[in-house]
């Protein structure tokens, strides 16, 4: 008995000592600090291979701004791409997109509140590519030359770009972050900061928080990628160690988010408001601490585990027939401040709705509070948990190293731990079977408050619309707390999608393509499978089926009353279960399949793994022989649309985009918007979609389907033999038919006007019918890249009159030969005729004297760079190899894409341009409505967070 007794106290005492025990650090990244403060994360990763990833983290934000800097964390920011020691004025910019990083896409960088972080991936293709990236980054620590020109230049691109936070959810924010942000300095240090600050400080001033918050000891260098970690410690330690901190430091102060007695409500409306929410807060008491032993990493588990739980419940409803609101869920998590977590909950509803949508949100907390929670629930949640831990541990040799690189990041301004993949696989697989429900249960009870609660509700201003009051908002808390609820009641769960059936199915014929690596079965039922192993990611099978034909076979009458209504037909179900007992039956596995049809295809896409592949093939099976007819569902998903939708011509971008699209589709009785309102809703025809649908789903044989991933071929050949080689046919071929109809064509220019707010937008489009030509198409394409370079030169750092913008060509063949190109930007309605004949301008350049040699060596720099890495993406071969089934185009592409790059010449761009760019040009421009002039001058924005490019 002693033996026994010591035994069991030698279990408990080894098992406290577990818990108390540290969260390990992953040993696989090499981590070091510099004598001068500045910490360095190095790890070797090879995906993808002959590349690396920078991070620069720096533990200051617009919160340490003083009242004269407002706005100036970030102009830093932007200041950093323009002049440094070794990349003077915007050499930066032009020197990495010279070695393929593309300004925006891969180059970028962003403010928030407590932190500055600069993002830089690099391809190590040609010697010297990681000492130039190092370069930047040290250059972005210390090495900015913040001159008065280049600051002065600068303001008008940060104040574009405060401009675009300008409009409805803007001026609610201004009323309710207040309350949000109650006694705290976040509410007066947004990241964008004033325009009056912005327009007016001295150089001086920018210098000077720089001086005071750019220092070694705030800062961390992360370096991961195909690299040797000995030789970047090396080059670290010789290049950054030399920076001093200043002599009397500034102190980095923390600051919180205070807790408050009363309950605070902010009730705010707006005439240009797009859609009705409701949110609320309920702060922790004390201030938050990262989690540091074992005992707290499993802590936060359990908390992941109750809230996930709350949140299946909140799902459930709104995938119930009479959805209380489009979308809802609660979190325990982060705020504004660094320094204060709390319970919130958040919920998009239909206008008029957000009082009951506020009650339905509490009354599930209040239950699951009282009652607790299911062990049918807590199974599945930790199923969910495992999966997804499961999914990344198996591909743990696989993950991207741009993944990586914002862990660690994280670790140094958050301290999130960071013990890799293979120790919370291991920790999570062992203590997730010991949580109960009594665990569980107890985490909402401490989560729920009644003080330091916080309630925003928004919505737009109607004259029929009743908004709720802060009395209605308070009492729902009452009346919550005295409810007469009853426990959650389980539903039934369905043990299989599909009844066992035995399959007859045969492979018909095999065929294999050496260059591709694919190999391709014709089944006995007429159907087609193409399939690719790869190794590309160790647990990862990505999948879709296509049949051409697509909706353009509909008459225009039969088209007009379908076309909204496909995307809610999985709202119904299949098999006689519910979306809902179908959310419950894959809670667990990694199992994605979405059916479609769309103008010139029918089909389905989907993601699954080599565990889950066959409750994925299940699942297809279902969607082609057992799609639930429910008018019930389809009208529940109108009520959903319908509250995201309804006010959506509110903004103005929407209504700009919605009204030039009826300009330019006059002649195509088909089009009848570009989203589904009320009306349009009124006459759509359930029915008739949901019979196109079963019409066209019950012809496999002139599907052909396409899998590339991991794929174990025995299994795999099983799983396609059950439940693709068993589906029905017709016997019936079609094909996808060009309906005649087109945009308009000819020179055109366009005003609308729409919105208070001085905020513009241009686009002008070249568009037509040819002859399809590839390496034009390409051409076109590379045209679209180097008028992007053009449009940011000369739009952006020479005018300084546009945050951002763009250029794209393109050229197709369905359904039937087309091209178009299209360059658009937001700017300042003073500015926007100016702008536009700056871009004519450079197109026209375009045009007479073709692109600049070394703007096309950008292109093709960056091209080629993103191409290297795509080849070893599933996806990117998933749409390679389906291609050639819709357009008929050479199936090789995918491998001599990199030559035909390479071969593009000045001339060939030039050609183009002379071609496509001189006719056929619609100007179309966004103004605000009359009256714009006066508005106020001096505004704030409420984005909490700004990037200096997107």
């Amino acid at each position: 008995m002693k033996k026994n007794l010591s035994s069991i106290i030698a279990v408990i005492f080894m098992s406290s000592m577990a818990f108390a025990q540290n969260i390990p650090m992953d040993a696989s990244v090499r981590t070091g600090t510099l004598p001068n403060g500045l910490k360095y994360y190095i790890k070797k990763n090879t995906l993808p291979e002959k590349k690396v990833d920078f991070r620069l983290a720096i533990n200051a934000g617009s919160i340490l701004e003083d009242e004269n800097q407002r706005g100036l964390a970030h102009f830093m920011e932007h200041m950093n791409f323009n002049g440094t020691k070794n990349f003077p004025d915007n050499k930066l910019v032009d020197f990495l997109q010279s070695i393929g990083v593309k300004f925006g896409q891969h180059l970028n960088a962003y403010t928030s509140f407590d932190e500055t972080v600069y993002m830089l991936p690099v391809p190590l293709d040609k010697p010297g590519n990681l000492d130039s990236g190092l370069k930047v980054m040290e250059d972005w620590a210390f090495n900015a030359t913040l001159t008065d020109e280049q600051i002065n230049k600068e303001r008008g691109v940060v104040l574009e770009e405060l401009r675009l936070g300008l409009g409805a959810d803007k001026r609610m924010s201004d009323k309710y972050l207040p309350k949000l942000l109650h006694k705290s300095q976040y509410a007066n240090r947004l990241p964008i900061g004033t325009k009056e600050v912005l327009q007016n400080f001295k150089p001086e001033v920018i210098r000077q928080f720089h001086k005071d918050w750019y220092r070694p000891d705030l800062m961390a260098l992360v370096v991961v990628g195909d690299i040797n970690v000995d030789e970047v410690e090396k080059k670290i330690k010789e290049n950054f160690s030399k920076y001093k901190n200043p002599s009397k430091p500034r102190e980095r102060k923390s600051f919180d988010l205070p807790n408050h007695t009363e309950t605070l409500v902010a009730i705010e409306t707006d005439p240009d408001a797009t859609n009705s929410m409701v949110q609320f807060i309920m702060k922790d008491e004390g201030s938050y601490t990262p989690d540091v032993t074992v005992e707290q990493y499993n802590q936060s588990l359990i908390e992941n585990l109750a809230t996930q739980m709350l949140n299946n419940r909140l799902r459930e409803l709104v995938n119930s027939n009479n959805p209380p609101f489009t979308f809802g869920s609660v979190y325990h998590g982060g705020t504004y401040a660094r320094t204060k977590e709390a319970f919130q909950g958040f919920a998009l509803v239909k206008e008029g709705n957000q009082i009951n949508a506020l009650k339905v949100l509490l009354e599930e907390t209040e239950r699951a509070k009282r009652f607790g929670f299911t062990q049918s629930e807590l199974d599945r949640a930790k199923s969910q948990v495992m999966s997804n831990m499961e999914s990344s541990y198996n591909n743990r040799d696989k993950t991207e190293s741009d993944v990586l690189v914002d862990e660690y990041v994280r670790n140094f301004l958050e301290q999130e731990p960071m013990p890799g993949i293979a120790w919370e696989f291991e920790d999570v697989k062992n203590f997730l079977p010991s949580v109960t429900l009594a665990q569980t249960n107890n985490v909402i009870k401490k989560m729920v408050k009644e003080d330091s609660r916080v309630i925003i509700i928004t919505g737009p201003k109607k004259d029929n619309v009743k908004m709720p009051t802060e009395a209605m908002v308070l009492k729902t808390f009452e009346d919550v707390k005295m409810a007469d609820l009853k426990p959650y009641e389980e539903k039934a769960t369905i043990k299989n999608l599909v009844k066992p059936f035995k399959s007859d199915g045969k492979i018909a014929k095999t065929e294999t393509d050496a260059k591709l690596g694919t190999t391709t079965w014709t089944l006995s039922n007429g159907a087609k499978v193409t399939f690719k192993k790869t190794d590309f990611k160790d647990d990862e099978i990505v999948f879709s089926a296509r049949s051409l034909g697509g909706n353009s076979l509909l008459s225009d009458a039969d088209y007009n009353k379908t076309q909204f209504a496909y995307q809610a037909l999985t709202e119904a179900g299949v098999n006689g279960a519910s979306k809902a007992e179908l959310t419950n039956y894959l809670a667990g596995k990694q199992v994605s399949v979405n059916p479609y049809i769309s103008s010139t295809l029918e089909g389905i896409s989907g993601r699954t793994n080599q565990k889950d592949l066959g409750t994925a093939m299940e699942l297809l099976y279902a969607y082609f022989t057992g799609l639930n007819y429910n008018p019930e569902a389809f009208n529940a998903y109108i009520v959903k649309q319908s509250a995201m939708l309804d006010n959506i011509l509110s903004n103005p971008q929407t209504y700009f985009a919605s009204e030039h699209a009826k300009f330019t589709n006059q002649k195509n009785p088909r089009f009848i918007g570009i989203l589904p309102l009320a009306k349009d809703w009124a006459a759509t025809d359930y029915k008739k979609a949901y019979d196109v649908y079963k019409e066209k789903f019950a012809n496999a044989g002139n599907f052909h389907f396409y899998f590339v991933g991991n794929i174990d071929e025995a299994t795999f050949k099983n799983e396609v033999l059950q439940y693709i080689a068993s589906l029905p046919t017709t016997g019936k071929t079609t094909k996808f038919k060009d309906t005649g109809y087109r945009s308009i064509t000819g020179d055109h220019t366009k005003v609308y006007k729409k919105g208070k707010d001085p905020k513009s937008l241009v686009q002008i489009v070249y568009s037509g019918e040819t002859t399809y030509n590839e390496k034009e198409a390409l051409a076109l394409a590379a045209l679209g890249e180097v008028a992007t370079i053009k449009v940011i030169e000369k739009l952006r750092e020479d005018e300084s009159g546009i945050y951002g913008g763009g250029a794209r060509g393109y050229m197709g063949k369905v359904p039937y030969n087309n091209y178009s190109f299209s360059l658009s930007f937001p700017c300042g309605p003073e500015n926007a005729d100016k702008l536009t004949k700056s871009a004519i301008a450079e197109i026209q350049k375009l045009i007479d004297k073709g692109p600049e040699q070394k703007d096309l060596d950008k292109y093709k720099e960056g091209e080629i760079n993103d191409y290297k890495t795509d080849i070893k993406d599933n996806s990117y071969w998933m749409n390679a190899i389906s291609k050639n089934q819709l357009d008929g185009s050479d199936k090789y592409d995918i491998l001599n894409y990199q030559e035909k790059v390479k071969a593009l010449t000045v001339k060939d761009l030039q050609d183009v341009a002379k071609k496509y760019l001189t006719k056929n040009r619609v100007v179309a421009t966004l103004m605000p409505e009359d009256g714009w002039e006066s508005a106020p001058k001096k505004e704030t924005s409420a984005a909490v967070k700004a990037s200096a490019v997107k």
